[in-house]
């Protein structure tokens, strides 16, 4: 697999990312790719695969590089929660490598799922170009978290337990003035973008009667959406 190993000094000590690369030549815009609260996995690299086939030369930083979901998972929530620690210099250490390889046009954007979603949101206003939360925790204090927030497109499930989390932002980001598009699918939930189920195979049934998993209709519908404000904001 294609990886690579980054220098973060204020990050993980060990930062490891998996990079996709899109099969034509020259110049193309770069993305961090940010992995659900399940780690880097299978599924997660294929969603980097498939933003390269868009023509993205995207990474996906391992942040939980120091020790796996078990050792990481606690610390890398509370990095979310209060806007600084290790999973912030990940990210911004993911952004500054797209920056540096000679075929980045310079323009980069995130994308991040679970997780990652929630780190999408609180980094848009990091020095990113375009921004992609998937079924992500909005901030709690969301007007001063997302104040001066490059352009955001959002998608959520009507049947995630996370209730509440597109109509904050829809408002956040119109009060705001920021540009927008954030839609929330019926019939999926969390997770929905994913083309295969993951996560503990013990959870697996569980997570199924709550409509976590695979959803493809509402999939290629949100993919449609990202692509082309991707497509918008990093040309």
């Amino acid at each position: 697999m294609p990886t690579v190993d980054l220098e973060s000094p204020l990050g993980s000590q060990s930062l490891t990312a998996y990079v996709a690369y899109p099969a034509a030549n020259g110049p193309r815009p770069g993305v961090v790719a940010l992995h659900e609260v399940f780690g880097l996995d299978d599924v997660m690299r294929r969603q980097a695969d498939r933003l390269a086939a868009a023509g993205y030369l995207t990474i996906a930083p391992d942040l939980f590089s120091d020790g796996g979901p078990r050792r990481c998972l606690v610390s890398t929530f509370r990095s979310m929660a209060t806007g600084r620690g290790k999973a912030f210099a990940d990210i911004e250490a993911s952004r500054q490598w797209l920056l540096e390889q000679p075929d980045c046009t310079g323009k980069v954007g995130v994308i991040g799922f679970c997780m990652g979603g929630a780190f999408a949101l609180v980094t848009s206003t990091t020095g990113f170009d375009v921004a992609s939360a998937n079924y992500g925790m909005v901030p709690r204090h969301a007007e001063q978290a997302l104040a001066g927030a490059c352009p955001i497109v959002a998608s959520y499930g009507r049947w995630d337990g996370m209730v509440g989390m597109a109509g904050k932002l829809e408002r956040t980001l119109t009060t705001l003035g920021i540009e927008h598009d954030v839609k929330t699918y019926p019939n999926a939930g969390h997770s929905f973008l994913n083309d295969a189920p993951n996560g503990p195979v013990p959870l697996r049934p569980l997570m199924k009667v709550l409509k976590v998993g695979p959803e493809p209709t509402a999939a290629a519908d949100a993919w449609r959406r990202i692509e082309a404000f991707f497509a918008k904001h990093l040309a």
